[in-house]
C-alpha cells in the first residue's frame, strides 16, 4: 500500500467516525475540555451504553483517547486528539518555488490572486494572461487598494513570458484552464466568474473575496522550498 493510499484510508475512517451526529456531538463536547463517559452521557442526554459504543468508534479512528483519573482511579476521562483532526487536510503540495496565477486578460482575477498570495502566504507569486490586456482594469486596481494591496496598472504579461519550470500554475478562469493544453498546463483550477463581464464594483469585490478564501485554503498545504517558517 502506498503512503498516499494509506493516508486516504485513514482519513476515510476519520470522516466515517465523524459522520454520525451523536459522535460529532461528542467530539464537539471534548473540543475545549476532557470529560468522563458518564459526564458526556449526562450533558448530551444519551444512554451510557450508546455513549460507550460511539466512544469505541471514535477511539478506533484515533480521535479520542482514555486516561485514568489521578483522583478516583475507577474513573476515566476522554480526551480529544486534535492532531488526528489535523490529518483531514489534503496532503501538502511539495517543492513549490513560485505560484503563477493565470487568467485570460491578466487584468483582474490573476492580478488579485497574485497580490493576495504574496500578502497572505508570504511566498513568491506572479500573474499572467493567455491574451493579456494592455492594462489592469481600473476597478481591480481600486478594489485591491481598498483592501490594502497595490496593483501595477500597466503590469500585465503573457504567460509565456512569465511561467518557468517548477512554477505551480493555477488557472483562475475557465477559459485559461481549458485553453492551456501545451507545455504550460495549470496544476489547479479555480473557477472564478469574470468580474469584467459584469463590470460593477460588486462583481470585482465578489471575485476578490472568492480568491482570498481560496488563497487562505491553499497556503497552509504548500510546502515550498523558498518558504521559511
Amino acid at each position: 500500500m502506498t503512503t498516499e493510499s494509506a493516508s486516504l484510508q485513514g482519513r476515510s475512517r476519520i470522516h466515517a467516525a465523524l459522520g454520525d451526529p451523536a459522535r460529532l456531538a461528542i467530539v464537539d463536547a471534548l473540543t475545549l475540555g476532557d470529560a468522563s463517559p458518564g459526564e458526556i452521557a449526562h450533558d448530551l442526554g444519551m444512554p451510557t451504553n450508546l455513549v460507550a459504543h460511539h466512544v469505541k468508534v471514535l477511539t478506533e479512528a484515533g480521535l479520542v483517547v482514555r486516561g485514568r483519573s489521578e483522583g478516583d482511579r475507577r474513573r476515566t476521562y476522554l480526551r480529544l486528539r486534535p492532531e488526528t483532526l489535523a490529518t483531514l487536510t489534503p496532503p501538502p503540495l511539495t517543492d513549490v518555488g513560485r505560484v503563477v496565477f493565470v487568467c485570460t486578460r491578466n487584468s483582474a482575477r490573476s492580478q488579485f490572486a497574485a497580490a493576495l498570495w504574496a500578502s497572505r502566504a508570504g511566498m513568491p507569486a506572479a500573474s499572467a494572461g493567455t491574451k493579456p490586456a494592455s492594462r489592469v482594469h481600473p476597478r481591480a486596481v481600486a478594489v485591491a487598494h481598498r483592501h490594502g494591496l497595490h496593483l501595477d496598472p500597466t503590469g500585465t504579461a503573457h504567460l509565456n513570458q512569465v511561467a518557468h519550470d517548477g512554477d505551480l500554475v493555477i488557472a483562475v478562469c475557465d477559459n485559461a484552464h481549458e485553453e492551456l493544453t501545451g507545455r504550460v498546463r495549470p496544476r489547479l483550477h479555480w473557477s472564478v466568474p469574470d468580474p469584467v463581464r459584469v463590470d460593477t464594483d460588486a462583481a470585482f469585490e465578489a471575485a476578490f473575496t472568492d480568491l482570498a478564501a481560496r488563497v487562505d485554503r491553499l497556503a497552509p498545504v504548500i510546502n515550498s522550498a523558498d518558504r521559511h517558517d
